[in-house]
């Protein structure tokens, strides 16, 4: 096996090259929130969120690059069109003008619980940092854990039209809510289309029935501002989703962050299974890295067999200043029948057993 290996990176080796990755979502980590975050109830376990974005992201095969708290500059930015924020509660006054300008330069950001609610050492705030981009303020109250919570999802009154983060709920009424919430007052007018049903007892059964079947109180947060797109969720989403796998809430995040890029995405791969994807710039190609993580091991590391999934249909944007030359599988080794039109590349890869490349030749 490894003799293997050794000999395909030998053959790949101009295809591993790599100049710069071509994703344009960023996710932030931050070793200050880390440090210095922490205490209260409700910020146990705050390595979740960070593992519940990430696993959402994985799971809709949206390719992503980690992005340091201590590098928000323009220049490290550059590259990016979303950022997401995964409750990084520690932000310093000049973390925040960093974020405030790369919105301005028409950036988007999706944030979620107590992002920017404390500063650099962890001392919170009266407000959040990014308070004037979220569109809400803090109330000053956290709530939970809630029980017998939920998400009232709904079209717009108006239209009767469901919004893009609810595509492929629109027949789910409620779905289950978070364990911890933040009170926040919005302060312009936003959409609705995930609304709070209050905590209602879990026992006696007599008692296990919703007081109030709805409210006008948002539980997500949308607005446009310009070409920027901003997303803040109050509640640990995040952490939920990697806590009880709740298949709504994958979905949920899943189209945020599709409403929230607000652009073609360099490659989309459909087809079955999991898979993390991954782009590449070489100095005369781009790859397309394809990971087969369709295992019942998948959550625990070791594995104790590979596990092929069928074909999966690729469209892959060929970047701008560029012209598609060639396709390969180097994997497999093959030359896949491939059709280009308007700068997009289509092909199928027939199967996957633990990993393909599918590498662009470019002039």
């Amino acid at each position: 096996m490894v003799e293997t290996i050794y000999e395909w990176h030998y053959r790949s080796e101009r295809y591993l090259r790599n100049v710069a990755p071509l994703t344009r979502v960023g996710m932030v980590y931050s070793e200050q929130t880390e440090r210095n975050y922490g205490g209260q109830r409700w910020q146990e376990r705050s390595g979740g969120h960070e593992l519940g974005m990430y696993h959402a992201l994985v799971e809709a095969r949206v390719p992503f690059e980690m992005v340091n708290d201590r590098l928000l500059d323009a220049e490290h930015l550059k590259p990016f069109k979303l950022l997401i924020l995964p409750n990084i509660a520690a932000l310093s006054d000049a973390q925040c003008e960093q974020l405030r300008q790369f919105a301005q330069r028409g950036g988007s950001l999706i944030a979620t619980f107590e992002t920017s609610l404390h500063d650099e050492e962890g001392k919170r705030r009266q407000d959040f940092g990014l308070a004037d981009l979220f569109g809400v303020s803090f109330n000053s109250r956290v709530e939970g854990p809630m029980r017998n919570s939920y998400l009232r999802l709904k079209a717009d009154a108006q239209t009767g039209r469901f919004h893009p983060v609810l595509s492929g709920l629109e027949d789910a009424f409620r779905i289950i809510n978070g364990v911890w919430r933040l009170d926040v007052k919005p302060k312009s007018d936003f959409p609705s289309p995930v609304t709070l049903i209050p905590s209602y007892p879990d026992l006696p059964m007599e008692h296990v029935y919703p007081r109030v079947p709805e409210t006008d109180t948002r539980e997500l947060y949308l607005r446009e501002l310009g070409d920027s797109r901003i997303a803040y969720v109050p509640w640990d989403i995040d952490r939920t989703f990697w806590e009880i796998m709740s298949v709504d809430h994958g979905r949920l995040l899943q189209n945020i962050v599709r409403w929230a890029l607000n652009e073609e995405p360099v490659v989309q791969v459909t087809g079955r299974g999991v898979l993390d994807v991954t782009t590449w710039r070489q100095k005369q190609s781009m790859t397309v890295h394809l990971v087969n993580l369709t295992n019942p091991m998948m959550m625990k590391g070791p594995l104790r067999e590979l596990i092929a999934i069928d074909a999966q249909e690729v469209r892959i944007r060929v970047p701008r200043d560029a012209k598609m030359e060639d396709v390969r599988l180097l994997v497999s080794d093959k030359a896949p029948e491939h059709k280009i039109a308007d700068g997009v590349v289509t092909l199928t890869v027939p199967s996957i057993l633990d990993h393909e490349v599918i590498a662009l030749d470019l002039s």
